[in-house]
């Protein structure tokens, strides 16, 4: 009889949004009339910008054209889109080859398969409030996960733990669900806290779009050493609205070595090995977000979302919320009112002013009490939830 993974079994429900989703449910049950302002799943709104759109369209011609037809894509990505990749990141002085750039066909999808690098008796540090696919992930593999808290005390950006060692170091910055970011020198102690451990960080970039501190890092490889001992996963999800087209990209540095063996070698070998690549036309499209003109269209939407931000702090700010996030992030973490615990606050929001957001019950035990709310939504349901929470806060 075959065995199957009983770490499976190891995992906690994911209720956390079907949970959500019942609440909901019930409450347009026994309240039909109402609208509500959700302010709670982390999904773009704005739709593809024009350049990606033309692209795309001229991509899908392409495809009817025998002398231009594409059929199956490079594992590791087009070289146009890998060169487009590399040439934004030496943009902003970051030397980064192309062959270090490998595509995919999103970050989620790269967070969970990029484990196959690392042997199972690896240990992987989550800092938390966290992702929680970090942790799940690692889980299904059978790996010894360290959890580092963190919590207000520290604007939940904690240093490198002087008492523990993980092998896989997960860093999220612009943080979900925090919106909280790391400043440079902060983020040079977990890379030489990585390099004397000889661990490896994996680093979720998918927000960097989002940051306008030009003191807060876009890429952990704008630090000296860290092509020794990070992997950085990027997305054009919430970058330029590919949450429903599925496009990121990885960079593995080939300094990075561990025992001899090249991790860029290694993943090169891993995509030949269990992917056909991501397909032509999505490639197109997305090469269109690193033109000039894709650059300054997704900077409009980027700033929209931004705009929402803005509109949020400010209702905080003046009911005098602790939150942090919002600036950088497209997330606002907020401390419950009244000692809530973050399922009450759900009901309070939900039944008194029709608002929804996320416990940060769901991020792990450090986030009980905050809450997360997304700034993805229309400017005119941001407004008037703003408006609603400045109500009941105030």
């Amino acid at each position: 009889m075959i065995t199957p993974n009983r770490h499976y079994a190891e995992l906690k429900d994911s209720y956390l949004f079907y949970h959500i989703a019942q609440k909901t449910k019930a409450y347009l049950a026994s309240h039909p009339e109402a609208y509500l302002y959700r302010l709670g799943i982390g999904d773009a709104t704005r739709p593809l910008c024009p350049a990606v759109i033309q692209a795309l369209h001229e991509a899908v011609e392409d495809q009817a054209d025998i002398t231009r037809f594409h059929g199956y894509m490079p594992e590791t990505g087009a070289p146009f889109l890998r060169t487009a990749i590399a040439e934004q990141y030496r943009s902003r002085s970051v030397d980064i080859e192309d062959d270090e750039v490998f595509v995919s066909s999103g970050a989620s999808d790269e967070l969970g398969d990029i484990l196959d690098l690392f042997d199972r008796s690896s240990s992987a540090l989550v800092i938390e409030p966290a992702y929680p696919a970090y942790v799940d992930a690692n889980v299904i593999a059978g790996r010894r996960i360290v959890h580092l808290s963190s919590g207000r005390e520290n604007g939940f950006l904690p240093d490198p733990p002087e008492n523990k060692h993980a092998d896989l170091l997960y860093i999220c910055s612009p943080n979900n669900p925090t919106g909280a970011v790391f400043g440079r020198e902060q983020l040079k102690k977990w890379v030489d806290y990585a390099n004397a451990h000889e661990a490896v960080i994996l680093f979720d970039a998918a927000y960097e779009a989002f940051i306008e501190d030009t003191e807060v890092p876009r890429s952990i490889f704008e630090l000296e050493g860290a092509k020794t001992c990070a992997i950085e996963i990027c997305s054009l999800s919430k970058t330029a609205g590919f949450t429903g087209t599925r496009l990121g990209y990885t960079v593995i540095p080939r300094k990075l070595i561990r025992d001899g063996m090249s991790f860029n070698e290694m993943w090169i070998r891993n995509r030949t090995t269990k992917t056909n690549g991501v397909s032509y036309i999505i490639q197109k499209g997305g090469a269109a977000v690193f033109t000039s003109e894709g650059q300054l269209q997704i900077r409009e939407n980027i700033q929209y979302y931004k705009e929402n931000a803005r509109i949020l702090m400010k209702a905080l700010d003046k009911t005098e919320t602790w939150y942090c996030g919002g600036k950088n992030a497209p997330y606002i973490w907020l401390k419950c009112p009244d000692g809530m615990d973050s399922w009450t606050f759900f009901d309070t929001l939900l039944n008194e002013v029709q608002v929804v957001g996320t416990p940060g019950a769901g991020f792990g035990k450090c986030g009980e009490g905050y809450f997360r709310f997304s700034t993805f939504g229309s400017r005119e349901d941001t407004a008037e939830a703003a408006r609603r929470l400045e109500s009941l806060l105030g």
